[in-house]
C-alpha cells in the first residue's frame, strides 16, 4: 500500500544520509591519518632490513688497523713531502714529515688472506665475513665538520641525519619501537644534529639512549615508566589523544602538529615494550661473556653492542653503537699518543666480534648491515712529538658486514703510503647511496621538499657502488 512521504519523513531520511557520509568522511581522516612510521615499500627489492652502525669517533688509524702498506715499515724515519691537508689549509705550505710505521704487526686471516693488524684480534678472526673498503675519502678536515658530514651529507649546513632518512623513507618494522634509535652519543661534534631530523618531521629523528661518558648499564629513557597507575595514565592518554585528534581534523595538513602527535603516541606504546627490550638480565651467561659483558674494559660497549642486536632482533630500522666520550679531543683522536689506540682497541675488539658471531648464529646478518668506522682515518706520518698521527680524510678504511654486501673482501686501494685514496675511490656520498640502495631505497628518489626545493641525503651527487654486493 501507498504511504504518502511527509516533509518531516524526508528529512529524517535524508538526514540519516548526511550521518553517513559524515561517518564516511571520518573514516577517511582515521584512514589518512595513518601512522609515518608505517612500514613502507622500498623503491626497489632490497637486500637488507636495517643497519648497525658501530661509529668510532675521532677516527681510527686504517694504516694501523686495516690498510697494510709494507713501504711505511721500510721507510720508517724517513723524511717525505706529502701534501698534509692541515699544513696546506693554515699556511699553504706543505713541509716534510716523518714516516711512521704501523705499530701493530699486520697477518693474513680466514681463508679469504685478509691483512689486518693485531690491534683488533677478535675482528680479525670474521675475516672473511668482512667486506673491507679501503679507498674511502670525505669532506672535512676537522672532527665537528667531518663527523656531520658522515651522519648528515654536509659540513655546515642543517640536514636531516642518515638514519632519520632511513626513517622516513621506509618506517619501522614494529609500530611500538622508534625506527631509529642512538646509543650514547656524544654532545660535541655536531651533538643532537648527529642524529636529528632537521626539516624532516619531527616524528623521523633518532631517540638517544644513554650519552657518551654515562655508564651503559645507567644508561635508559627518561620517563619511559608512567608516573601514574596503568589506568590513570591510559584515560590521560585517552583525554590527550582525543584533543589531537581534534585539533588534527581542525587543521588538517599541519604536518608538524601530526609529527608531535604521534611522537606523544609513541612514548605511550613504548611504555610497554621497551621496559623488557632494554634489560638484559634475561639474556644468558654465554651471551654475556660472547659479548665481553662483566669483563674489563669490555663491559660497556659489550652492553651497547647486545643491545642493538635486540633492537635489530625487534625491528628497528637503524641503530647507532657511538664509541665516544665528550672530551675536546674524541676517543680515537691520537695526535701525540697513538699506542693509545691499543686500550680503545680492547674496549670494542672482543663486543664487536661477538655481535657478528650473535647475528650470524640468530639468522640476522644476512639481512642486517653491520658498519664499522669513523669520520676518517689518520696520517702514515709521525705528529707533534713523534708518537701519534694527524687526521686524514683523504684515504681511509670502513668495513661493511652481512646485508648482501661481498664476504672476506677488500674494495679500492690507497698509495703506497694510505694518505690517499687512488683506486676504486669511495666518497662519502658514495657510501650513503650505496647503504640506501642496500636496504631499497633510491638516493636521487629520497627526497624532502623544504623551502622550495628537493633535498636529500646525497645532495646532487653520489654513486652506488655495485661492485660491493655479493
Amino acid at each position: 500500500m501507498f504511504s504518502p512521504c511527509t516533509r518531516r519523513d524526508s528529512l529524517r531520511t535524508v538526514a540519516c544520509g548526511f550521518g553517513a557520509l559524515a561517518l564516511s568522511g571520518l573514516a577517511a581522516q582515521a584512514q589518512a591519518r595513518q601512522s609515518p612510521l608505517a612500514s613502507k615499500t622500498p623503491h626497489h627489492p632490497a637486500r637488507a632490513k636495517r643497519i648497525i652502525f658501530l661509529f668510532m669517533s675521532g677516527g681510527v688509524s686504517h694504516v694501523d688497523s686495516f690498510d697494510y702498506k709494507p713501504r711505511l715499515i721500510r721507510e720508517d724515519g724517513k723524511m717525505r713531502q706529502f701534501g698534509d691537508l692541515r699544513s696546506l689549509a693554515k699556511t699553504g705550505k706543505s713541509p716534510e714529515m716523518r714516516v711512521m710505521k704501523p705499530l701493530w704487526d699486520f697477518q693474513q686471516h680466514g681463508q679469504s688472506g685478509l691483512w689486518a693488524s693485531g690491534l683488533f684480534p677478535e675482528m680479525a678472526k670474521h675475516a672473511d665475513d668482512l667486506c673491507v673498503i679501503r679507498s674511502m675519502h670525505t669532506e672535512g678536515i676537522a672532527h665537528g665538520p667531518a663527523t656531520l658530514f658522515l651522519h648528515t651529507g654536509t659540513t655546515t649546513f642543517i640536514r636531516p641525519s642518515m638514519g632519520a632518512w632511513i626513517n622516513y623513507g621506509l618506517g619501522s618494522e614494529n609500530e611500538n619501537l622508534p625506527g631509529f634509535i642512538s646509543l650514547g652519543p656524544a654532545l660535541g661534534n655536531g651533538g643532537p644534529r648527529n642524529y636529528g631530523n632537521a626539516f624532516l618531521p619531527a616524528v623521523y629523528q633518532g631517540t638517544p639512549i644513554g650519552r657518551a661518558g654515562i655508564p651503559a648499564k645507567d644508561s635508559t629513557i627518561r620517563n619511559l615508566r608512567p608516573l601514574r597507575s596503568e589506568p590513570q595514565a591510559r584515560r590521560q592518554f585517552q583525554l590527550l589523544r582525543e584533543l589531537n585528534d581534534a585539533q588534527i581534523q581542525a587543521k588538517p595538513g599541519e604536518t608538524e602538529f601530526e609529527a608531535v602527535a604521534e611522537s606523544y603516541e609513541l612514548a605511550w606504546r613504548m611504555q610497554s615494550a621497551a621496559p623488557e627490550l632494554l634489560d638484559l638480565r634475561g639474556e644468558s651467561p654465554a651471551t654475556l661473556s660472547l659479548y665481553g659483558i662483566g669483563e674489563t674494559p669490555t663491559d660497556n660497549f659489550g652492553r651497547q653492542c647486545l643491545l642493538a642486536r635486540r633492537l635489530c632482533e625487534a625491528g628497528v630500522r637503524f641503530i647507532q653503537v657511538n664509541y665516544a666520550d665528550n672530551s675536546n679531543n674524541p676517543a680515537w683522536d691520537q695526535h701525540s699518543n697513538l699506542p693509545k689506540h691499543g686500550d680503545h682497541a680492547k674496549a670494542v675488539d672482543k663486543p664487536v666480534a661477538g655481535l657478528l658471531e650473535d647475528l650470524k648464529q640468530r639468522g640476522l646478518l644476512e639481512d642486517t648491515i653491520v658498519w664499522w668506522g669513523g669520520e676518517f682515518g689518520r696520517t702514515p706520518y709521525a705528529e707533534k712529538n713523534g708518537t701519534g698521527r694527524d687526521h686524514n680524510p683523504a684515504g681511509f678504511s670502513i668495513w661493511l658486514a652481512g646485508g648482501g654486501f661481498k664476504r672476506g673482501t677488500t674494495f679500492g686501494e690507497t698509495d703506497d703510503y694510505g694518505h690517499h685514496a687512488t683506486v676504486d675511490k669511495v666518497h662519502m656520498h658514495d657510501l650513503h647511496a650505496t647503504l640506501l640502495h642496500a636496504l631499497g631505497l633510491d638516493h636521487e628518489r629520497l627526497t624532502y621538499r623544504h623551502a622550495g626545493r628537493n633535498f636529500r641525503l646525497t645532495d646532487v651527487y653520489g654513486k652506488v657502488v655495485t661492485d660491493l654486493f655479493a
